[in-house]
C-alpha cells in the first residue's frame, strides 16, 4: 500500500497554505506532518496506518495521461489529458482546493484549459469546488460539457438544501471539524483527512446520463459509463477509459469499508445493490483494466490486484447484507445482530476492506433498518419515552444521581467505556447542568474514540467529548447554502426546501395561493398554502391571490439575509400584485434553523 500510494509522485505545492478569497485557510498541507512512526497510545494502530497513507499529498501520475491530486481535500480530484485541455473528475469540496490542485498540474504538466468536467456522484466533496476551476458564467451557463449521473441535481439539492442544516451539524462531528490535529485529536477520517473549509458551490450538469448513455466522447477521450445509482450515493456513475485501460470506481470502490448509513445522516444505502454494481465491474472490466482509480485514496495497478480488490469489496457488502438478514430471519434484532456478526476472514489480510470509515457493527444496523425500519419489533421499544424523560426515570431507578454516578465510575475504571457512556449520558440528559457527569461522559467518549478503528467513529466520539468540555462556537458560520450554491438550484426545488421550513402555527391567514414570477428566468411557481403545508407547483395556476415578481438572484439574497423586502420595494426590485399580506405572511411563517443545535446534550 505504501509503495502504491507513493507511486507516480510528481510534486506538491511549495506553500502549504491554500487560502480562500477572503484570506481564510481552506487547507493546510502540513497539518498532518505529525503522522509518522508508530501509533501513539491514543490512536488505533490500524487507523494510524491508514492516516499515514492518507497524509501523502501532491500530484501523482496514475498512467500517462491521467493524474491524481491527492491530499488536497477529503476527496481526490482526477485530471485526464484530452485533446485540447483537462477533463476534470470530481473538483473537490471548495473552490480554493480545486483551484490549487489544477494550478499544481498546470505548473508541472503544462498549462491547459479545462475542457470538460465529470461529477461521479451527488456528494458535495465531489462537486463543491467547481467554481475554482470554472467560474460561473451565469445561471448554469458554461462553455464546456459538465456530465453527471442521472438524478444528480435532485439528489445534490435534497441532501444539501432540504436536509442540509441537520446534516452539516452532524458532519461537524463525523469529520472532526472542530478538532485540532494531533495524536489525541484529529488524525483523519479514514476515507481521507477532512473537508476543506470554504463556500461550497454548484454548477448543474449540462448532461445527466440516462440508461441510454453508455458511451460518450469528451475532448477526444472515450468514456464507457455504467450507472451505479443507489450504491454509495443516490446518483452515481463509474466509467472505463478504453484508450488508457483505466477503470474509475468513483466512490463505489474505496480503500475501506464504507458507510451504509453515514453518521452525518443520509438515505440508507443498499448493500445488495452495492455488491451487485461491483460485480458488474468485475465481469465487464476485471480482465480489461490495467489500473483502477477512484474518488478517494490511491490507485491499484495490475489486473490480478484489481480483481482481488474488487472481489473483496464486493464480498464485504454482500457479507454484511446476507448475514444480517440470515440472523434477522432467525428472530435476532438489530442490536443483537451487530454484536453477533464477526469480521469475515479476508479482512484480516486485506486492509482495503477494513472499517476505517464504516464499520461492521454500524453497517449491519443499516441493513436491518433498510429492510425493517428503525424498530426492532420489541413492543416496549415502539413508543418509548423521549431521551430526557427516559433518562430521568433511569437515574431514579438506579438509586439517584450519586448511585448512578458511582456505577458509571466503576464501569469506566473497569474499562467498560460503552456502559460508562450509557450511564453518564442518562445523567447528563436527566440534568444537563451536572458538570461531573459531563466530565465523565467526555472521558468515556474520549476512550472510545482512542480505540476506534473507524476515523468517523473516532471523530464523532472526540468531537462529542470536546462539546461536553467547551462551548459550541456559535459565532462560526455553519452552512452549505450560499449564493454560489443557491443560484444553481432549480426554483421548484428551492420552494420545496422552503416548504420544509413552513411552520403552520405561524401562518395566521386563510389558505390561499401565492405566485412567484422570476422575470430573469421567465418562470412562475405557484404555492398552494393550506393550514398544514406549502405545496409548490411549476407554472402559473388558477386562483392565485397574490403574485410577486422579481429577479431570482434577488430572491436568493432575500433568503440569505443579504437583502430585505423594504429595500427591494424601495429599489423597485420587487412588484406585488394583489394582497401583500399573503407574501409577508408566507415569509414570516418560515422557521430559521439554528445550525448549532445541541447533539451530545439535550
Amino acid at each position: 500500500d505504501f509503495e502504491a500510494a507513493q507511486r507516480g509522485f510528481v510534486a506538491s505545492a511549495d506553500d502549504p497554505l491554500i487560502l480562500n478569497t477572503d484570506g481564510s485557510v481552506a487547507w493546510n498541507l502540513s497539518a498532518y506532518e505529525f503522522i509518522k512512526g508508530d501509533a501513539p497510545e491514543t490512536v488505533n494502530p490500524s487507523l494510524w496506518r491508514q492516516a499515514k497513507l492518507n497524509a501523502m499529498h501532491g500530484l501523482y501520475e496514475v498512467v500517462d495521461g491521467i493524474w491524481h491530486v491527492r491530499g488536497y481535500d477529503l476527496a481526490v480530484m482526477t485530471l485526464i489529458r484530452g485533446e485540447t485541455g483537462w477533463i476534470v473528475i470530481d473538483p473537490l469540496t471548495t473552490p480554493a482546493t480545486a483551484k490549487a490542485g489544477l494550478a499544481l498540474a498546470n505548473q508541472h504538466l503544462g498549462e491547459r484549459p479545462v475542457s470538460a468536467i465529470v461529477y461521479t456522484h451527488s456528494h458535495a466533496d465531489h462537486f463543491g469546488g467547481v467554481g475554482g476551476i470554472l467560474p460561473t458564467q451565469g445561471q448554469n451557463e458554461t462553455p464546456i460539457p459538465i456530465v453527471g449521473p442521472e438524478g444528480f441535481s435532485e439528489a445534490a439539492v435534497k441532501e444539501n438544501l432540504m436536509a442540509g442544516n441537520a446534516m452539516i451539524r452532524r458532519s461537524v462531528l463525523q469529520f472532526g471539524s472542530l478538532l485540532p490535529n494531533g495524536p489525541s485529536h484529529h488524525v483523519g477520517s479514514g476515507l481521507g483527512q477532512r473537508l476543506s473549509m470554504g463556500q461550497v458551490g454548484l454548477i448543474i450538469p449540462t448532461h445527466e446520463l440516462s440508461a441510454r448513455d453508455k458511451t460518450m466522447t469528451l475532448d477526444g477521450v472515450v468514456f464507457e459509463f455504467m450507472d451505479a445509482a443507489a450504491t454509495e450515493a443516490p446518483a452515481e456513475l463509474v466509467f472505463f477509459l478504453p484508450q488508457f485501460n483505466a477503470l474509475c470506481g468513483a466512490e463505489v470502490i474505496s480503500r475501506n469499508f464504507h458507510n451504509l448509513l453515514t453518521p452525518r445522516g443520509a438515505k440508507i444505502r443498499d448493500a445488495l445493490r452495492w455488491s451487485q454494481a461491483i460485480d458488474d465491474l468485475i465481469v465487464q472490466y476485471g480482465d480489461r483494466a490495467a489500473v483502477l482509480f477512484g474518488s478517494h485514496h490511491w490507485p491499484t495497478w495490475g489486473s490480478e490486484n484489481i480483481t482481488e480488490l474488487l472481489t473483496n469489496q464486493r464480498d464485504r457488502y454482500r457479507h454484511v447484507h446476507d448475514q444480517t438478514l440470515r440472523l434477522a430471519n432467525q428472530g435476532f434484532t438489530m442490536h443483537e445482530i451487530a454484536e453477533l456478526l464477526e469480521e469475515p476472514a479476508f479482512t484480516e489480510k486485506d486492509f482495503s476492506v477494513r472499517g476505517y470509515y464504516g464499520t461492521l457493527n454500524h453497517n449491519s444496523k443499516a441493513v436491518y433498518q433498510f429492510y425493517f425500519g428503525w424498530w426492532d419489533g420489541v413492543p416496549a421499544n415502539y413508543h418509548r419515552h423521549p431521551p430526557e424523560a427516559e433518562s430521568k426515570r433511569y437515574v431514579a431507578a438506579m438509586g439517584g444521581v450519586d448511585a448512578a454516578g458511582q456505577q458509571g465510575i466503576q464501569a469506566f475504571e473497569a474499562g467498560d467505556y460503552r456502559w460508562a457512556a450509557t450511564i453518564f449520558n442518562h445523567l447528563v440528559f436527566a440534568d444537563p447542568e451536572n458538570e461531573p457527569a459531563k466530565a465523565w461522559l467526555a472521558a468515556s467518549y474520549e476512550q472510545m474514540g482512542f480505540q476506534s478503528e473507524s476515523g468517523a467513529w473516532r471523530n464523532y466520539y472526540l468531537g462529542a467529548a470536546r462539546e461536553l468540555r467547551q462551548e459550541l462556537p456559535r459565532h462560526l458560520e455553519l452552512t452549505s447554502v450560499n449564493q454560489a450554491f443557491l443560484q444553481a438550484v432549480p426554483s421548484l426545488d428551492l420552494f420545496n426546501a422552503l416548504a420544509v421550513r413552513f411552520n403552520p402555527d405561524n401562518f395566521a391567514l386563510s389558505p390561499a395561493k401565492l405566485g412567484f414570477t422570476f422575470v430573469d428566468r421567465r418562470e412562475t411557481i405557484t404555492l398552494d398554502i393550506t393550514q398544514a403545508v406549502v405545496f409548490p407547483r411549476q407554472g402559473e395556476h388558477s386562483g392565485i391571490e397574490t403574485m410577486v415578481s422579481m429577479h431570482r438572484d434577488a430572491f436568493d439574497q432575500l433568503l440569505l439575509g443579504e437583502l430585505a423586502v423594504p429595500d427591494l420595494i424601495a429599489n423597485g426590485q420587487i412588484t406585488i400584485r394583489g394582497e401583500p399580506a399573503l407574501f409577508f405572511g408566507f415569509l414570516s411563517a418560515l422557521d430559521s434553523f439554528d445550525p448549532w443545535f445541541n447533539v451530545v446534550i439535550p
